[in-house]
């Protein structure tokens, strides 16, 4: 089988006009998606779902991205880069997810689409 495995790509995220678009430029570029809408699916998902990388949203119903983050990287699933796309820019929150284990960290108006693929590239395991 010639065909390169994709690269999936768990977005968790619970604004479901952010996750379409997300989905939508993801797919554009050639990754594999899957999605989660809250804390507790997507928890759930980064095991079942075995994705390469992970998009977190830190709001998010049911449990907050920091629980979150938190289990994923107390699991088999803590190897799986972790990036935080969100609405809080508090240098609090910004240090507590990257000690968590937080590959980089993200403000949602600060990023385009463009470059959040960007970043998603400098950080999937080759």
């Amino acid at each position: 089988m010639s065909e390169v495995t994709k690269k999936k790509i768990l977005i968790i995220e619970d604004d479901r006009a952010l996750q379409s678009a997300l989905v939508e430029i993801l797919t554009q570029e050639g990754y594999e998606t899957a999605s989660a809408f809250d804390g507790e699916e997507g928890v759930q998902k980064s095991r079942t779902e075995k994705p390469d990388l992970i998009l977190l949203d830190l709001i998010l119903p049911k449990k907050d991205g920091f629980e979150v983050l938190s289990e994923i990287k107390n699991s088999p699933s803590k190897n799986i880069p972790v990036l935080i796309l969100t609405n809080l820019e508090e240098i609090d929150n910004v240090q507590k997810a990257l000690d968590l284990g937080a590959k980089t960290f993200m403000v949602k108006s600060d990023f385009s689409l463009r470059d959040i693929i960007e970043k998603i590239k400098e950080n999937l395991p080759k």
